[in-house]
């Protein structure tokens, strides 16, 4: 083979080996597997690859067959971004919960646990958690996919979970640089901006993200965002400044110090495909200074990954892309590939990928329900409250999930109410039917099926839905015994003869507010 062939080679396996593509199915396709044995080394899962833990492990193993240091990545925050659980919901309660009870303990806990989880699954690179500082409270995307809105509370719990996902031998990539609590958009639809004042940004949105570091993160992703203090033109995922001025810097110098690998959040969302194009967004972002592209949540295919890898390839040679950064951001990748390796697979032949480092750690499978308890608020209202005994009706106002969150996963109390009170009841109502029917009919049809029995009515998020706060508003008029159950951002004062906020629509958090609502809680 001639130099200038093993240099191309080179350069194709570069470029191979910074994307994180995802793909469709349970099975690990034929072209996945032929393009692992040609240098890419790292894949992306989510909810439609699992089907169960034994399936999940099965296809880890087929992955690693064609290259032991391959990086399986997921997106489990927990709460109510699940892929392990996404179809009964997640066992443990997402980041709002956790930093409402405010035990980093807990949260170390929780995450060691997951952590074990997935390695069990032959999970080695997880991108959570987020450390986005919820500082607005209409914001569409993060929302209880955040500790809270105090910086240091944010900083606290997410040094605590990165070092707890990564006790279990899962490498942490804290999200979304450099952070994405502040936008009244979602970056999956469009490009949001934050107008913060640089101190501001010190002081509030980079408190966590410095915590991860200190903490020894081994990975960041990259926000989709435009932050004119840092950029005025280029989102944080293509701007040098942010990634290689601020992320990379040394703390000396006003940076975070951070050494690790630099993620981007999917290149496939509208805030860089609709402006730059994948092809284009790629490049930038490597020149800029991350050194993995996520892919693969919306284009899922062959054909995707082999455009990204052509589009690196072609602009190394022509100079827009020099080719000591890409080999650079190749190196990062198989240096947290050989971070991973260094927990060796264990020899459980009931576990066989659960890692070595996993392994010496206790199993706490009631760890998340005891943190959804936790992380309970109850409200009382003006008489006492009597538990329920006999069957209910629930009345479920559904929003539009985010993209991130989904609308595959279950989410509410009606299962959990169901199990203790066998013969309950539900019925579902969203915007798209408050606007074509109207408050009153939503109200006259919810009293009609529920006749006598006490209502349940479950909410997300009430404050940022206004048909929504209506609706209830109305509810409690005419029935003024309704129990109401907030699983979202609990900012809208406290409703019904009682008001149960569980910070998060996690599987466990439902059944915590189930076992308040029917008194079977006590002594647990």
């Amino acid at each position: 083979m001639t130099t200038l062939a093993r240099s191309a080679d080179t350069l194709t396996r570069d470029a191979l080996a910074v994307l994180q593509p995802g793909f469709t199915g349970t099975d690990a396709p034929d072209w996945l597997l032929r393009r692992l044995g040609e240098g890419l080394t790292s894949v992306g899962l989510f909810g439609r690859n699992v089907h169960s833990p034994e399936q999940l492990a099965g296809l880890s193993s087929r992955l690693r067959a064609e290259t032991d240091g391959i990086l399986i990545a997921i997106d489990e925050e927990g709460g109510d971004v699940t892929r392990l659980e996404v179809r009964g919901g997640s066992s443990f309660p997402g980041n709002l919960a956790l930093g409402a009870v405010d035990d980093p303990a807990l949260t170390h806990a929780v995450a060691r646990e997951l952590g074990r989880r997935l390695a069990d699954c032959g999970i080695n690179l997880n991108w959570a958690p987020s450390a986005d500082v919820n500082s607005n409270p209409d914001n569409p995307v993060i929302g209880v996919r955040s500790f809270g809105s105090d910086p240091d509370l944010v900083a606290r719990h997410t040094a605590a979970y990165v070092q707890g996902l990564q006790a279990a031998g899962v490498a942490a990539c804290t999200k979304h640089f450099p952070g994405h609590g502040d936008t009244a958009v979602d970056s999956h639809h469009d490009l949001p901006r934050i107008d913060a004042a640089l101190d501001t940004l010190h002081t509030r949105e980079l408190v966590p993200f410095q915590a991860a570091v200190t903490a020894g993160t081994k990975a960041v992703m990259s926000a989709h965002i435009l932050v004119p203090a840092l950029d005025d033109d280029l989102p944080a995922t293509l701007s040098p400044a942010a990634l290689h001025g601020l992320l990379r810097a040394p703390v000396a110098a006003g940076g975070l110090g951070f050494d690790g690998l630099i993620v981007t959040d999917a290149v496939e969302m509208q805030a860089i495909a609709a402006t730059y194009g994948i092809e284009r967004g790629s490049v930038l972002a490597i020149a800029a200074g991350a050194d993995a592209i996520c892919v693969g949540g919306g284009l899922a295919d062959e054909h995707t990954v082999l455009r990204l890898r052509d589009a690196l390839v072609r602009a190394v040679r022509s100079g827009a892309l020099p080719e000591e950064r890409l080999a650079e951001a190749a190196a990062r990748v198989r240096t947290l590939s050989q971070w991973t390796r260094q927990a060796a697979p264990g020899t459980d032949t009931a576990a066989p990928y659960l890692t070595a480092a996993a392994a010496r750690t206790a199993a706490d499978p009631e760890v998340g329900l005891r943190a959804a308890r936790r992380a309970l608020r109850t409200t009382a209202g003006s008489a006492p409250y009597e538990p329920l005994r006999t069957p209910a009706y629930v009345a479920a106002f559904t929003p539009v999930a985010n993209i991130a969150v989904g609308d595959e996963t279950p989410w509410g109390v009606a299962a959990e109410l169901t199990r203790l009170l066998p013969g309950t009841d539900t019925g579902g109502f969203s915007a798209a039917q408050a606007a074509e029917t109207g408050t009153p009919a939503i109200i006259s049809n919810v009293l009609r099926e529920a006749a006598d029995r006490r209502i349940v009515a479950v909410v997300r998020d009430v404050h940022r839905h206004p048909w929504m706060a209506d609706a209830l508003a109305a509810l409690i008029a005419a029935r003024p015994d309704t129990v109401v159950v907030e699983m979202g951002v609990p900012q809208a004062p406290p409703t019904g003869a009682l008001h149960i906020a569980t910070h998060g629509a996690a599987r466990v958090c439902g059944r915590a507010a189930a076992e308040v609502i029917t008194g079977t809680h006590a002594g647990r």
